[in-house]
């Protein structure tokens, strides 16, 4: 079938194009189809398309990719695919829909590499692939993914010429999928809930990507202490292009914007601006996580002395954060419930900020669900579910979720930090400014847990010894 009969997108100031131009170059090109091999997660997926369906019996399930986004005016910012969809399919190309039968069958409508027969493969900014690059035929994907591949152009009359009962939509990804099936927001969320529910428990092969996330993760750790000279004279956007530098030449790109908070920059829970100094004497906080070729990402943070090695002050406060750490990574195990290893990395914090002196009431009374007092020095939850999206599940359901119970095969963070504001009067001037997170991948196994991310050190005697073991520090 051939692409739709609509004009490329083109700017203003892009020349005119004339018939004979035009004609000349539909003609002459080679056919370059591949057969392609299968994708490592073909196998997987079609299983969850499985369990998908069966949870729907006899209704049709609408999952979009999405499409581009711009970034300013010409460009687009680079394409990145709804979670949903390439969970269950695998595909991470733009503008497709994947579509659950009412009978359990699959179909992935694409958008597939421009035809010759317009002026798409050689005008078009977006999709056209001299100027944007070669998407791959629908050949291509069904022999890569297993699944049967129809061009995106069928879409609205196979879903409106035959339509079962029902028919959820994963909304809020594609708006021209929104606009064409009009639905029940309550069918619709339930597909969304159920859709993030699936990927509480990771299989064995997410698994593995995860942990190759958390390797690449590491090595980006690594770079950015092995640069350590250039650290000190750049500052904070030095570290965030190196660790990017690793994140795409390992994987797909960053799995979130990389928080590079030096000295009270660290007391700014998401700060992304990353512009500030790198001082010596200070700390710095790095919160960075490569996302692999799949869109599995690791979510790591470490807090690092800038000269190398802690004041006995600061080594002080990291050793109560990693003890804080400690308890919550050892409350994981299946059967807990999800907050167990906030609940125990609150104890620590919560008891050693009242032996500093520091809270209005004992420790046992500030910890409290009425009071919680402590988290003004805390300030958020130590764990979140880690996958495909850096907050992974977000639209399970509380009960099978923030309010459930760990089950083996979940990978939680287990995250834990202290936080002094510096215009806070209620703490020493010698801790205003001071911020320190510790953060690790925490896979539940059968019998408890396992640091996907230990690869990293995080005692401060470990933390020393690695940096002097990359780089010569200057002051």
């Amino acid at each position: 079938m051939n692409p739709p009969a609509t004009a490329p997108k083109t700017e203003s100031h892009d020349p005119a194009v004339p018939a004979a131009y035009s004609a000349f170059m539909r003609t002459g090109w080679g056919d370059r189809e591949l057969d392609l091999p299968e994708h490592p997660v073909a196998p997987w997926a079609a299983r969850r398309r499985e369990r998908l369906a069966a949870a729907f019996p006899g209704e049709r399930l609408v999952l979009p990719a999405g499409t581009y986004k711009v970034r300013s005016n010409d460009t687009d910012y680079r394409f990145r695919p709804d979670t949903a969809h390439t969970y269950f399919s695998g595909n991470q190309t733009s503008d497709a829909v994947l579509v659950i039968e009412a009978d359990g069958s699959s179909v992935l409508y694409a958008r597939p590499r421009s035809s010759r027969e317009t002026d798409e493969f050689f005008r078009d900014r977006q999709y056209g692939e001299l100027w944007a690059g070669r998407r791959p035929s629908l050949h291509e994907i069904s022999s890569s993914l297993g699944l049967e591949v129809r061009h995106i152009d069928r879409l609205q009359e196979d879903l409106t010429g035959s339509a079962p009962a029902k028919t959820r939509v994963h909304r809020g990804v594609s708006a021209a999928v929104d606009q064409l099936l009009p639905g029940d927001a309550g069918l619709d969320r339930d597909l969304a809930r159920v859709a993030s529910e699936m990927r509480l428990v990771k299989d064995e092969w997410e698994v593995g990507e995860l942990q190759q996330a958390c390797d690449a993760t590491t090595l980006g750790f690594e770079d950015s202490v092995r640069e350590w000279d250039n650290v000190l004279r750049y500052g904070e956007r030095w570290i965030e292009g190196t660790f990017f530098r690793r994140a795409r030449a390992m994987g797909n790109d960053i799995g979130y914007d990389s928080i590079v908070a030096g000295g009270k920059h660290a007391t700014t829970l998401h700060w992304i601006e990353n512009s500030g100094a790198i001082t010596p004497g200070e700390l710095v906080l790095l919160d960075m996580g490569v996302e692999g070729h799949n869109l599995y990402t690791a979510d790591v943070t470490r807090t690092l002395p800038v000269d190398g090695t802690w004041t006995a002050r600061q080594r002080e406060l990291y050793d109560v954060v990693l003890a804080a750490q400690q308890a919550g990574i050892e409350a994981v195990r299946p059967g807990v419930a999800f907050t167990a290893a906030h609940d125990a990395a609150m104890s620590v914090l919560a008891h050693a900020l009242d032996d500093m002196g520091l809270l209005p009431v004992p420790a046992e009374q500030a910890l409290d669900p009425d009071s919680k007092v402590y988290a003004r020095w805390t300030l958020h939850g130590t764990s979140h579910m880690l996958g495909m999206d850096v907050h992974d599940c977000g639209e399970a359901a509380p009960e099978a979720y923030a309010k459930g119970t760990l089950a083996e095969g979940m990978v939680l963070t287990v995250e834990p930090g202290l936080y002094f504001q510096e215009d806070d009067l209620l703490v020493p001037a010698e801790l205003r400014g001071v911020g320190i997170r510790i953060e690790d991948d925490i896979l539940v196994t059968a019998d408890g847990a396992r640091n996907l991310s230990d690869s990293l050190p995080r005692s401060a005697d470990d933390i020393e010894a690695w940096m002097a073991a990359r780089v010569a520090l200057r002051g």
